[in-house]
């Protein structure tokens, strides 16, 4: 019988133990379906997410009931109807929702009146062949889906008056800063995932300024191969780096989600004259139920929930780099 030289056996020796390493390594146990969420009141959402797809529900089911109990709430003045008004005085609101197995989305943005923009964005992506809707378009859009709406009769008065003054930084309002997005994601028990973001934007915006939150690849990204990313904060410096797609393109590369969302603020503030000053948080899931979280320039609270557990987890900010 032939054998096996002994040299060629010192070279495939590590290589089968390499191998079977790798094989053996444990799986993350994770109770699912698991729910992770921005900002403390993200675990209402997450709870009312988590009892509806025990009740049946599609995690995406679960990613539109828990974020509209943050619209009704209006959580924190920064989302739904209730959140802190543009300059001229009333709330333009945004919204997207993304499933995983189809890789289908919806999106509106700058919608007037119409109470659940999340169920908006889910009309837009299950009866059109579009993806995203704005203005006044999506506000018909809405209604003719019969979605509630509030009485709006008194906007065009508002309307008309930003457009005759002249613009003034400091009027009522322009000193708001809000931006504390509602952003949900969801793995469900077959290992399926979906996401959903909503926001009132940031208080005194001007009319018609769009944010990152119904920016498809900004505020959220859901790939159901590897994972899915959300933000909060200033979306002006998410969206300008597609930061929760770039996020899952890193955990496609092997990076867990806590190294991706931290990698992605180390990158931005590398490149932006801001530095780390950003304003910007992240949250992400993966396929295997890992998660993980980062914030820039301050400590981030955040919810997560799963069978039998609902918390809220803190993480404070990025060290940084040397730029």
């Amino acid at each position: 019988m032939k054998r096996t030289p002994p040299w060629l056996a010192l070279l495939v020796l590590p290589l089968y133990s390499s191998c079977a390493q790798l094989e053996v390594e444990p799986e993350v146990e994770t109770a699912r379906p698991l729910l992770i969420a921005t900002w403390p009141f993200g675990q209402k959402a997450t709870d009312r997410a988590l009892q509806t797809m025990q009740d049946g529900g599609s995690a995406l089911d679960g990613i539109e009931q828990g974020i509209r109990l943050i619209e009704t709430l209006s959580s924190d003045g920064s989302v739904g109807l209730g959140g802190r008004p543009n300059a001229a005085g009333y709330p333009q609101l945004d919204a997207c929702i993304m499933n995983g197995p189809d890789h289908d989305a919806g999106s509106v943005a700058g919608l007037e009146g119409i109470v659940h923009p999340i169920t908006a964005a889910r009309r837009v992506m299950d009866s059109t062949r579009h993806v995203m809707l704005v203005g006044e378009g999506a506000r018909w859009f809405a209604l003719e889906q019969g979605l509630e709406t509030i009485d709006v009769s008194d906007l065009p008065a508002k309307k008309e008056a930003w457009v005759t003054r002249e613009l003034d930084p400091g009027a009522p309002g322009a000193a708001e800063r809000g931006h504390d997005t509602i952003t949900v994601l969801a793995l469900d028990a077959s290992g399926d995932l979906a996401g959903g973001c909503s926001t009132s934007g940031a208080g005194g915006k001007l009319p018609g300024r769009v944010g990152d939150s119904p920016i498809l690849g900004a505020a959220l990204y859901v790939d159901n191969e590897v994972g899915a990313a959300g933000a909060t904060g200033l979306g002006e410096n998410v969206m300008r780096h597609c930061a929760s797609m770039a996020i899952v393109e890193l955990m496609r590369g092997g990076a867990s989600p806590q190294e991706a969302c931290e990698e992605v603020i180390h990158r931005i503030a590398a490149s932006d004259p801001l530095g780390y000053d950003l304003s910007i948080c992240f949250i992400a899931i993966d396929k295997r139920g890992r998660f993980g979280a980062a914030a820039s320039n301050q400590q981030f609270p955040y919810a997560l929930t799963q069978p039998g557990s609902s918390e809220v987890l803190k993480v404070d900010a990025v060290t940084p780099r040397e730029l």
